[in-house]
């Protein structure tokens, strides 16, 4: 078994948010936690990927691999259940639309906050995080390094939520959107969702973790398609860029650094040289697949839609794994440069 062990290779994870299209990386580490040579070190998560960061560490925890998988479906059904009626249909050629209603909804939340639109804070992820997560466990016993990002609405400073942080309002504060939910409070310091600071962080996976590798699981595409000129799509478009400039900056940083390290006339010593040149990162992503459906399905926890997500997470996982698995811990699968600078 310590044999086994050892030769599983270390990974850590980087999740990215995106709402109900996070269910896509539910399909994602769905399909990782079937593979036997993979052992998770850190994860590192936004919103979605927040949440999917903790189902997985809570699974991991209680029950291995096979724990994990369950726990993420569980979490992922709680949320489909969560919807109060159906909110998108698909038609015979394959395309979603949301419902009207989710889209008359939708439009109030440009005119009233939440504080007039829901006086009460009722929010249904509140009740799905605080009975399905063992925070008080998950401080102590989680086998996996967890870094949740959320945003202090007050300074637009980003916050890392570690292990010994951990809490359901930390989790809630990942995944607080100021037009739809109410600012989380926590120590006195109020916070929104961590994609406006970073979606998601890197840097604590080779700051704080062993793990050589860095599979980063995108939802937001590198390069989006045609020129938005539609009210609708201009918002949706400058929300898009908002949310990923940090982590879009970020690797531009990471991307040159390790350039500086890697030759040419002018190198880099010490700790930050030795640090870049172990790293390898990868990339696993939609690849355009969800840019094809309407923005606001983001918002729409629809049980149909979030099965199509996971599937199409599962496909993608497995074309990179049988790609890319023997590049794990020998070299990078993604050139950063190309991707980012």
């Amino acid at each position: 078994m310590a044999l086994l062990k050892r030769k599983r290779k270390p990974i850590s994870l980087a999740l990215q948010g995106g709402g109900s299209h996070g269910a896509f990386t539910w399909g994602v580490l769905d399909r990782l936690l079937q593979e036997p040579g993979l052992r998770l070190n850190g994860v590192s998560g936004t919103s979605a990927g927040a949440m999917n960061a903790v189902a997985l560490a809570q699974g991991l925890m209680e029950n291995g691999n096979e724990g994990a998988r369950l726990q993420l479906e569980t979490f992922w059904n709680a949320v489909a259940a969560s919807a109060p009626f159906k909110m998108t249909s698909t038609s015979a050629s394959g395309d979603v639309s949301m419902s009207p209603t989710v889209g008359w909804m939708m439009g109030l939340t440009q005119y009233f906050s939440p504080y007039q639109l829901n006086p009460l804070d009722i929010n249904p992820l509140r009740d799905i995080v605080e009975s399905q997560f063992d925070f008080k466990a998950l401080k102590k016993n989680s086998p996996v390094n967890l870094f949740i990002a959320a945003t202090n609405a007050n300074t637009g400073r980003l916050k890392l939520f570690r292990n010994n942080d951990l809490c359901s309002e930390a989790l809630l504060a990942s995944a607080c959107l100021p037009t739809v939910h109410h600012t989380i409070q926590i120590k006195g310091q109020p916070y929104w969702d961590g994609g406006y600071s970073a979606n998601p962080a890197v840097f604590p996976l080779y700051q704080h973790c062993d793990a050589s590798d860095i599979l980063m699981i995108l939802l937001a595409p590198m390069v989006h398609g045609e020129m938005p000129t539609s009210v609708d799509e201009i918002k949706a478009r400058a929300v898009d860029i908002s949310f990923n400039a940090g982590f879009l900056r970020e690797m531009r940083i990471i991307a040159q650094t390790r350039a500086m390290c890697g030759g040419g006339r002018f190198k880099l010593f010490g700790q930050l040289e030795h640090t870049m040149r172990r790293l390898n990162f990868h990339l696993i992503d939609p690849d355009g697949e969800l840019e094809k459906l309407p923005s606001a399905t983001r918002v729409t926890p629809d049980a149909e839609l979030l099965n199509t997500l996971k599937e199409m997470g599962q496909r993608q996982a497995d074309r990179w794994l049988k790609k890319h698995h023997q590049s794990l811990g020998k070299r990078s699968t993604v050139d950063l440069a190309k991707t980012f600078m």
